[in-house]
């Protein structure tokens, strides 16, 4: 049962909002802005994920903060997303083949809960956690539809075998 007075809204009112945000189920999250560091990191990893696809002659390509259009009350922003098709639109509607999210003190529930639970539930083969504060990271891969951490970081994207070493990202 839905409280009568709790606020509801859709995709329709997202794309009137100014700002960043997020709308799960409904309900809207303020983005926070990024820090240097974290941006220094995503680039490094945009980096080399162009490398490793290219030399692959992958067609998945990694996208930076695009909307990804889950359903009429539910749209995210992932910091990096690799999507194999669906180019031709301005957002993502098939979920991306690997997600990754740049882990901050005022990002980390949303991240490592709200995020891991939807993007597991929407079916994303790779949700990836980087932690640049500790230069660490975690790998989880979506099996029979639940996220299992994997110790190494070797992809199986579409057909291109990529593994990346991390140890890059945090010069």
């Amino acid at each position: 049962m839905k409280l009568k007075y709790v606020p509801y809204y859709t995709y329709e009112d997202y794309k009137k909002w100014q700002g960043d945000w997020e709308l799960v189920e409904g309900v809207p999250y303020a983005m926070a802005s990024s820090k240097l560091i974290n941006q220094i990191v995503l680039s490094e990893l945009i980096f080399l994920l162009r490398l490793a696809l290219g030399e692959k002659d992958c067609s998945c390509r990694p996208a930076v903060e695009v909307d990804w259009v889950i359903s009429g009350d539910t749209v995210v922003r992932p910091d990096l997303s690799v999507i194999c098709e669906g180019f031709e639109e301005d957002y993502i509607r098939r979920p991306p083949v690997m997600v990754v999210e740049v882990v901050s003190e005022s990002t980390r529930r949303m991240d490592e809960e709200v995020k891991f639970e939807l993007y597991e539930r929407e079916g994303v083969k790779y949700y990836l956690l980087l932690y640049p504060e500790t230069r660490s990271w975690k790998l989880f891969e979506n099996i029979s539809g639940r996220f299992v951490s994997k110790d190494i970081l070797e992809l199986e994207l579409k057909g291109c075998e990529v593994s990346l070493d991390l140890s890059k990202v945090w010069r």
